[in-house]
């Protein structure tokens, strides 16, 4: 991220730390806590305590005031501490929208009056462009809205955006002809077709989707809520049978007091799943707050999500597999040429060579042979490249350099009077070609000095990310419009699983097909129009910000930073999201095993005194022991702030270590923190008690 990107915000910022808890009492309204029912049952268990406190100061309940009050206070405690959790993620990401926000300025934009492109304009406002305008922006001018180059490039500064202060080239015609409202034009001019109307910019679905006003339960959540209310109900059921059961034991007994209102409630709180519920939903808002931070906006919630279940991965090979330039790695003389002759020939044919390619072969001559030469005479001629010739090159000083194509150097000597061809020419160019790499030949005049062979690098540590999404059972598929031969040979370098060469659209379309026929799912990288179909047929559809508008309109995550390896971490946080999800609830379920031995023995104590042998933490008093459960099923909650916003630490391994990981640390590690927080608890209230 560059200087110009957005400022990180810290996970207990004090501008978010403020708002956040003001937050979290206006969500104690029952009309909005209703979509959580675990808490709005926790919530009205807290106006039953208060009301028992307040018949305990009027004499009409058994119980003492100060236990009563104090079950109170942390039940409501208990309620806000889960709204906070919530108030505090949707904080963050109000926060990264703000600083979104700052990049929008008022704009004027230059409404062409001809739609053929004519220098004749109206001033506007950007407010009132509509879909299908023209505009023309020059340079130093805000582009007005979003919408694709249809005349002209131009140098964009997409810092606003991206956070990223290198400008990117904008042109019409190719996948690199998108543009994004509130970016600047700061080298020549550029007509562009408005593509949405004002309010439904892509700057404008950001913030929206950012702040989460318009996030949606994913399918896993709202399974794993059903599961949580299912829970309650049997809880609630189970409480409410207490009540008549210890009446008749008192009966039966002949001593003993019923179980009481107070104590009731707090065994339901206790027993419910809370804690889960409560961070629920942070859990989601901060997931889509992560991808954020690695400059990714995910449209749904849902795509998220999904993202963590892929066990398909479709990627393009140039750009996210490797670096997306060819390089040359070396130089194999033939015909009885050394290699300094080579080295000496190849610099002078690609000294005006502006490409990649070209600039990589004066870096291979100058690096392993020492070659200084730093331009040509002035009389030199540069020959560009051509797809008729298929070759480039330097005429100076009489003689003419080419490299190109074997067929079309084979021609070029031929026609300049060669009467042989190096006899291991042929085998040089097919050893090259099927290793993967593209063979260049060397020539002077009638002379083939050799071949340069340049290779498609591979991304450094793509092998071991590939071994990790490999462990997780993720497995990989290289499209490339490459030939077989050398999609294989590229294949095998970068330890992807399989790969499909010579891709075209309906290529692509009928392999994600193929797969989700076969219960997958699936993921997929592209920036094209072609890529368009894929990426909407996709289960997880990651377009480029520098890709065409169909493109980005078909996924439903955009990289802004337009990195093809984003997807990657894309599957990792969406399989965070499932992780601390689960974890949680495990450590949120486990938790009532040490609950039992707290409450139920303080409970029925005075009617059962047997029951004094399941108190094994030997808390000091019925009241401590209830009060104790109270505040630890309490406090736990912001306690767990910290991990739901973060997430779970993803560990690449097969589902069954992990299982059995998640299991040894939340489960069994949620069965003995409540013992030693309800001990230490009750340690401190039996002081004052």
């Amino acid at each position: 991220m560059s200087k110009h990107a957005p400022e990180p915000i810290s996970m207990f910022d004090a501008r978010i730390l403020k708002p956040a808890l003001l937050e979290s009492i206006k969500k104690l309204d029952p009309r909005g806590l209703w979509r959580n029912p675990v808490m709005l049952c926790v919530e009205i268990a807290s106006c039953i305590t208060l009301i028992t406190f307040v018949m305990s100061l009027t004499g009409a309940n058994r119980e003492p005031a100060w236990f009563t009050g104090l079950v109170s206070i942390w039940l409501w405690l208990t309620v806000i501490f889960a709204t906070f959790a919530e108030a505090l993620a949707e904080g963050r990401g109000k926060a990264r929208a703000a600083s979104l926000r700052k990049s929008r300025t008022e704009v004027t934009a230059k409404r062409l009056k001809n739609p053929e492109y004519g220098s004749s304009y109206e001033t506007v406002a950007a407010e009132s462009l509509r879909k299908d305008d023209y505009i023309l922006v020059e340079a130093h001018e805000m582009i007005a809205g979003d919408g694709d180059v249809v005349a002209g490039a131009a140098l964009v500064n997409e810092a606003a955006v991206t956070g990223e202060s290198a400008p990117v080239v904008r042109e019409s015609g190719g996948d690199r002809s998108a543009v994004t409202g509130g970016t600047e034009v700061i080298a020549n001019s550029i007509i562009v077709r408005i593509t949405a109307n004002p309010g439904e910019t892509f700057l404008d679905r950001m913030i929206s989707l950012i702040e989460g006003a318009k996030r949606r339960k994913t399918p896993n959540e709202i399974a794993l809520e059903v599961l949580l209310i299912a829970l309650t109900l049997v809880f609630l059921l189970v409480c409410a049978n207490i009540s008549p059961l210890s009446v008749y034991s008192v009966k039966a007994a002949g001593h003993g007091t019923p179980v009481s209102l107070t104590v009731l409630v707090a065994l339901f709180v206790c027993l419910a799943p809370t804690t889960i519920a409560a961070l629920l939903p942070a859990i989601g808002i901060a997931g889509m707050d992560r991808l954020f931070q690695k400059n990714v906006i995910a449209l749904s919630g849902r795509a998220i999500e999904a993202a963590g279940d892929v066990n398909v991965l479709l990627l393009d090979k140039t750009g996210t597999i490797t670096l997306g330039n060819r390089e040359a790695v070396e130089l194999v003389p033939v015909g009885g040429h050394t290699e300094k002759e080579l080295a000496e020939a190849a610099l002078i044919a690609s000294l005006t060579d502006e490409t990649p390619e070209g600039r990589s072969v004066v870096a291979l001559a100058r690096k392993k042979y020492g070659m200084s030469m730093e331009s040509l005479p002035a009389d030199a001629q540069s020959i560009a490249f051509s797809a008729e010739t298929r070759l480039s090159g330097v005429d100076v000083g009489g003689r003419k350099y080419r490299k190109g194509a074997s067929d079309s150097a084979i021609s070029f000597v031929k026609d300049m009077g060669a009467a042989i061809i190096p006899a291991n020419l042929k085998d040089v160019v097919d050893k090259i070609a099927r290793a993967g790499a593209t063979p260049l030949v060397v020539c002077c005049d009638a002379e083939i000095f050799g071949v340069i062979n340049l290779k498609d690098i591979i991304k450094g540590g793509i092998q071991e990310r590939f071994q990790q999404l490999r462990s997780m059972g993720i497995k990989t598929v290289m499209i490339t419009g490459d030939n077989p031969l050398t999609a294989a040979a590229i294949a095998a370098e970068a330890q992807v699983d399989d790969f499909l060469a010579q891709a075209k659209p309906e290529d692509k379309l009928r392999l994600i097909k193929e797969n989700q026929e076969q219960g997958f799912m699936v993921a997929m990288t592209g920036d094209g129009t072609n890529d368009a179909p894929a990426l909407a047929q996709a289960d997880v559809a990651v377009a480029m910000n520098t890709g065409t508008q169909p493109a980005r309109e078909a996924a439903n995550i955009i990289d802004l930073d337009s990195n093809p390896t984003k997807v990657l971490d894309i599957v990792e946080v969406g399989k965070q999201i499932l992780m601390t999800r689960g974890n949680l609830t495990t450590f949120s379920i486990s938790n009532d095993v040490a609950k039992y031995f707290a409450i139920i023995p303080a409970m029925m104590l005075s009617i059962y005194p047997q029951l004094n042998v399941l108190n094994v933490m030997h808390l000091a008093s019925p009241f401590s022991a209830i009060l104790s459960a109270v505040i630890f099923n309490a406090l736990i909650i912001p306690v767990l702030v910290p991990l739901a916003l973060k997430g779970t630490k993803f560990r690449p391994m097969p589902a069954e270590k992990l299982l059995i990981h998640n299991l040894l640390i939340y489960g069994l590690g949620g069965m003995i923190a409540p013992f030693v927080g309800i001990k230490a608890i009750d340690m401190v209230v039996a002081l004052f008690a």
